[in-house]
């Protein structure tokens, strides 16, 4: 995990993309694995540089909220949020 092109970090965006950031400051496109790569013990992404290329986050390497929005991101495409047209608190 020290090499240049190790995983460092996961942005995801207002928009709903994610992005793999690399340890020399690249980033890629990141989206989930669907069926069996997302549960309570992991999410698999795919990576689409290099093509093929894959990442698994397991529940340990995070703490238990951003592992559940992780999740919640992989199962649905989006972090949970105010619903629109909601007012504000």
């Amino acid at each position: 995990m020290r090499g240049a092109h190790s995983p460092k970090a996961i942005e995801i965006q207002v928009s709903g993309e994610a992005l793999l950031v690399f340890a020399n400051g690249d980033s890629a496109a990141a989206e989930p694995s669907r069926g069996i790569g997302v549960n309570r013990y992991w999410v698999a992404l795919k990576c689409g540089s290099p093509p093929g290329r894959g990442v698994l986050v397991t529940a340990g390497m995070l703490g238990p909220e951003p592992f559940r929005l992780l999740r919640l991101w992989a199962l649905w495409g989006r972090l949970p949020g105010v619903a629109p047209r909601q007012l504000a608190a």
